[in-house]
């Protein structure tokens, strides 16, 4: 029975497989993120000294009887192997194809990164030639909300329709929404084009991550991720003062016009090199997001929230015969676990970042570009983090020690900026006050990804991977609203202690300081 199970796990699974016999003939002696057990129902635990959290690791509906690898499995197996091999990307060991397809996948990933930054250093230059300062955090916000309410579905139309034409449809949304916002010739249609290009952002990351996982062994993910993170940060790091340029030279606009071409060069590329690719499995999925800001403020809004909120989560979990999102992820520990450290570390990122370009606005008088530049060491910090703990993982194979360095080091630098940045002069040394901030996020993303990619089955890959980036994106929107909140409510008081006994005092907006 044990070389049965041992047989069909492999058939499942075929780079998980080879690692099995690594572990097997003795080569790896300590529980890490390699060490497979296999208990006699089939099903194989995969964890660092078991897990984050728990005892063990397991995927919460198996059922654990040795007859009942039977039909679920058995139809995964079948149905891959009766797939035709011109349209199925075998999972392989990395090699010459997969540099090409993982290379070619760089553009959008690139172009999504930098776009980003690129407005978050614009963003007040953009709302004060409307006369909408107030609805500035909105460019961000609208962007992050259209992609969390799309991200969850994209792993599961990828196992549908293949990842090709799921990419492609997310290349074409992006394009429109971005020359959509650059002709826009009033706020609201701005507004209306970054949705636009929010839908289209939120599968050009998550399927490069989803391919990644179909075709490299898992102890091997960790380092190409690191790879495609120095992209992502590449990107990051030169939209913001490219981003400040523009809008001191030729203007905004272009900063958004502009990516149409380029995206339109990553369309042609991926119609052309990247093979087709479809799936027999179809396990649809969902994680509810919800908007904040002004709307949820709505007292109609609030009323229905935590109700719909509860049927919807009693529809997935006993009623839908194929849930949106299987609740069954979120019970598994190092599942619910990665899900929040992604989504908090991305809340306190996105935060910093949005503060530091009008914070040298507001106390130095500085331009766009100088502004946009002091962005750089945070996406400085993110790519060292990745880098090195793609480098940890690939040699180590543990990730837990990584968890509590990205959380120590972002504590770090958060600390350094409410004890040193207090308004005065700063330099460019202390601006590197935030490298151990972008350090600990960098950190993050890479352990917890490889944290809930060894708690789950491979039908479940694509659907637990796109709820990672919802969570990502959640944790974006909510890092903006939060510190443009706090930022437009500590203005007011201050500002209205200031002027105090004077004439007209009430007339003068809190915005007008941005």
């Amino acid at each position: 029975m044990a070389g049965q199970d041992r047989d069909v796990e492999q058939d499942e699974h075929p780079a998980v497989g080879r690692h099995y016999n690594l572990i097997k003939s003795g080569l790896n002696t300590r529980p890490t993120i390699s060490t497979l057990t296999s208990d006699s129902s089939g099903y194989i635990g995969v964890s660092e000294q078991t897990s984050l959290l728990s005892k063990h690791s397991r995927d919460p509906d198996h059922k654990g009887a040795d007859s009942e690898i039977d039909s679920e499995e058995e139809e995964d197996r079948s149905g891959y192997e009766d797939e035709d091999d011109d349209e199925v990307l075998s999972v392989q060991a990395p090699g010459e194809s997969v540099i090409a397809i993982v290379g070619l996948l760089m553009i959008g990933v690139f172009v999504s990164n930098a776009d980003g930054s690129l407005v978050l250093a614009s963003y007040g230059t953009i709302s004060s030639d409307f006369g909408a300062l107030a609805d500035a955090s909105w460019l961000t916000t609208s962007y992050s909300l259209a992609s969390c309410a799309v991200q969850p579905i994209t792993g599961n139309l990828s196992d549908i329709y293949g990842r090709k034409g799921v990419l492609l449809l997310r290349y074409v949304l992006f394009a429109i929404g971005s020359v959509g916002s650059g002709i826009g010739q009033a706020m609201w249609q701005v507004i209306l084009g970054r949705v636009v290009a929010g839908l289209g952002a939120a599968g050009m990351t998550v399927i490069v991550s989803i391919l990644i996982t179909d075709l490299v062994p898992i102890v091997q993910v960790a380092s190409w991720r690191s790879y495609v993170n120095v992209v992502a940060t590449l990107g990051r790091s030169i939209g913001g003062p490219l981003g400040g340029f523009l809008a001191d030279s030729i203007g905004w606009r272009w900063s958004f016009i502009g990516q149409g071409p380029i995206i339109g060069l990553a369309i042609i590329l991926v119609a052309l090199r990247l093979p087709s690719q479809t799936y027999p499995l179809a396990f649809p999925l969902l994680e509810g997001s919800e908007g904040q800001h002004k709307i949820t403020s709505k007292p109609q809004i609030s009323k229905i929230r935590r109700p719909l909120a509860a049927r919807f989560v009693a529809w997935e979990k006993y009623g839908a015969f194929e849930p949106v999102f299987p609740p069954s992820l979120l019970i598994q520990r190092d599942v619910a676990t990665s899900y929040a450290i992604t989504a908090v570390q991305a809340a306190e990122q996105l935060a910093m970042m949005f503060s530091i370009p009008l914070y040298f606005r507001a106390t130095q008088n500085s331009s766009n570009t100088l502004a946009g530049t002091h962005l750089f060491p945070a996406v400085l910090g993110n790519t060292l983090g990745g880098l090195l703990s793609g480098f940890y993982i690939s040699r180590t194979e543990r990730y837990k020690p990584l968890c509590l360095l990205a959380a120590l080091s972002s504590s770090l630098s958060h600390t350094l900026l409410i004890l040193r940045w207090r308004g005065q002069c700063i330099t460019w040394l202390d601006s590197f006050d935030i490298v151990p901030g972008g350090f600990g996020t960098g950190i993050a993303f890479s352990a917890a990804f490889i944290a809930f990619t060894a708690s789950v089955k491979r039908r479940n890959m694509a659907v637990a991977t796109s709820g990672l980036y919802l969570c990502s994106g959640l944790g974006f929107v909510l890092g903006v609203a939060g510190a443009s909140s706090v930022q437009i409510t500590t203005l007011r008081t201050l500002l209205g202690r200031a002027l105090e006994g004077v004439d007209g005092a009430r007339e003068v907006s809190p915005m007008c300081l941005y």
